[in-house]
């Protein structure tokens, strides 16, 4: 591996490549990375046209092309065969299983379930689960289907612009309406919330919880304070969901 990687480096970054840099690259000491470089040239790994300038010949250009390939098939091996089996997922047990049953995993608001009843992606009990415990499943085969939520964005202005005096809440009640979790940022949008009797599910830490509720499929929605909308709006996009906004200043 340490041959691999000496030739990979040089490759990289020839010709002018200092065994120092090399050293600090792969964390071992210049002198093990000087010896190592001697073998390669007398094997015709590389060659040294000047100090401090090392190029890799043909022979090791093909020698990384060969061990490469068998560093794909056993990176392929460690993922499909032996972390495949080793594996376990969390879920929870909708009905009564049993250690060793062949099980559907799906996705149930939000949360991962196991039953006997078949679904496109499966796997196998390691534990017997009373209903409603969480079991363990493992060999997982096959993709846990699920939907990401399109998050609902209400903006509310600042305290210096109104507040909550300046929300329209007839329509923050009717968006508030069509989802399951609430989060808000801001007092603002807190006090907004409660005029329309509803206390939001996140408040510390609802950005990063709001996000996590709509990747998991969950019916979600945001009151924000107008300073931090556009900084969330980029996190949502960073994180490749849909989002619809509201606007609830009062005209």
């Amino acid at each position: 591996m340490s041959r691999f990687q000496i030739l990979v480096e040089i490759a990289e970054h020839q010709p002018a490549v200092r065994q120092q840099e090399i050293a600090a690259m792969l964390g071992v000491t210049p002198q093990a990375i000087s010896e190592y470089i001697r073998d390669l040239v007398d094997e015709g790994m590389i060659k040294a046209p000047g100090r401090g300038r090392y190029e890799v010949t043909r022979e090791g250009i093909e020698w990384i092309l060969q061990n490469a390939e068998l560093l794909e098939t056993f990176v392929r091996h460690v993922r499909r065969d032996i972390i495949h089996q080793v594996a376990v997922w969390t879920a929870i047990a909708d009905e009564d299983l049993k250690k060793g049953d062949k099980v559907g995993v799906y996705m149930k608001n939000g949360l991962l379930y196991a039953s006997l009843a078949p679904s496109v992606a499966s796997g196998e009990t390691v534990v017997d689960t009373p209903k409603g415990e969480e079991t363990g499943v493992a060999k997982l085969d096959g993709i846990i289907e699920h939907k990401e939520s399109v998050v609902q964005v209400c903006k509310v202005p600042r305290v210096e612009r109104g507040g909550s005096r300046n929300v329209n809440l007839e329509q923050l009640a009717e968006v508030i309406g069509t989802v399951s979790v609430v989060a808000c940022v801001g007092l603002e949008a807190w006090v907004s919330l409660k005029k329309i009797g509803r206390i939001p599910d996140l408040y510390f830490g609802s950005r990063e919880g709001a996000i996590e509720a709509a990747l998991h499929g969950i019916p979600c929605g945001i009151v924000i304070v107008d300073e931090s909308f556009t900084d969330f709006l980029k996190q949502l996009e960073q994180a490749e969901l849909s989002y619809e906004i509201h606007d609830l200043v009062a005209s």
